[in-house]
């Protein structure tokens, strides 16, 4: 017997959202792993993007209403890189987890929401997000410092590579979402809760 659409869909359904959400618990984990490891801000940065990742689920009122696993994984493998990788992958993470945030809410709004991306404008919006959260977080980072003496340290040339690593992370992000979409999403296979 053949199992319908609506059967297969459901069950993928089930099945993206148990693993998203294995994902965001893993997320919610490295958040207190780095608040006991005295990290406060990667702690707190952690525990947003477990944060935005559940924001469809609360917002729709179901636990089926997940991001795609894939997506939950690519931003839950830099956070993981910090505390239990080695200490060099630790500037790449950073890059990788700004992008991470920007790719998060892109999905949001192509899935979640009446909002429709073309490809190309996907990927520009994918990178200055992510331009603007390294902003973001370079602020952060220096209020952290005169509030609560974290040690940041405003090495200009620094920052600037910074800024240019995490645009290029912003790119690679945006071009994976584009070939998310143009391979696995298209306008019929958009995820439809029903409360």
């Amino acid at each position: 017997m053949e199992t319908s659409d609506i059967g297969r869909v459901l069950r993928d359904a089930r099945l993206n959202a148990g693993l998203a959400w294995a994902l965001v618990v893993v997320v919610a984990l490295v958040a207190v792993r780095n608040a006991l490891d005295g990290d406060p801000l990667w702690a707190g940065f952690a525990a947003l993007v477990a944060l935005v990742a559940v924001l469809p689920a609360v917002r729709l009122r179901s636990v089926r209403a997940m991001l795609p696993w894939e997506v939950v994984l690519l931003a839950a493998l830099p956070l993981l890189a910090r505390p239990f990788g080695p200490a060099s992958l630790g500037g790449v993470a950073t890059y990788l987890s700004v992008a991470a945030i920007a790719l998060i809410i892109a999905v949001e709004l192509h899935v979640f929401t009446p909002v429709e991306m073309s490809h190309s404008f996907a990927v520009f919006f994918v990178v200055v997000v992510t331009m603007a959260t390294a902003g973001v977080w370079a602020v952060t980072r220096w209020s952290a410092d005169i509030y609560l003496g974290t040690g940041f340290d405003l090495d200009e040339r620094a920052l600037m590579f910074e800024f240019i690593a995490s645009t290029a992370a912003g790119v690679i992000a945006g071009v994976v979402f584009d070939g998310y979409f143009r391979r696995y999403a298209r306008a019929s296979d958009r995820l439809e809760v029903q409360p």
